[in-house]
């Protein structure tokens, strides 16, 4: 009964996985992981004797020590995966923060500018004062 079980939750999460992916609210490289678990679960609730014969040949005593084993080390690269995403989001941000911040300041720079010679000259400005001025897209990182 408890393989019966094991059975059915590895479908459900395969067949998440898959409804996910269709949806677009898992990306691929995201979902291969999923699908590997799942797939690797549907294998040992298929074949329990299996995780006997590789407990064995690891020289593990319980073959549930080494799937708890096996699963903690998949949750710690899972993990230490999604620090790595969240640091190359987190430094994407901050450059984008930069970006806008400086052409914020260009922004106010040339309305301040065209509000300026509007009270000097009392006349509105022609086109070429009211259009932005070229800016140079420079990046630097760090």
């Amino acid at each position: 009964m408890g393989n019966l079980a094991a059975f059915l939750v590895a479908l459900v999460i395969v067949a998440l996985v898959f409804e996910m992916l269709r949806r677009k609210k898992l990306r691929e490289k995201y979902a291969a992981l999923w699908l590997l678990v799942g797939g690797a679960t549907l294998v040992l609730a298929a074949f329990p004797r299996l995780l006997n014969i590789v407990a064995e040949m690891v020289g593990v005593q319980l073959p549930s020590n080494l799937l708890f084993a096996m699963s903690i080390l998949m949750l710690l690269g899972v993990c230490l995966h999604l620090s790595w995403e969240i640091s190359v989001v987190e430094d994407e941000t901050r450059a984008l923060a930069e970006e806008v911040a400086i052409l914020r300041a260009q922004m106010e720079a040339i309305a301040a500018g065209v509000a300026d010679k509007k009270a000097i000259s009392g006349t509105p400005p022609d086109d070429a004062d009211s259009r932005p001025a070229p800016t140079s897209h420079h990046h630097s990182e760090g």
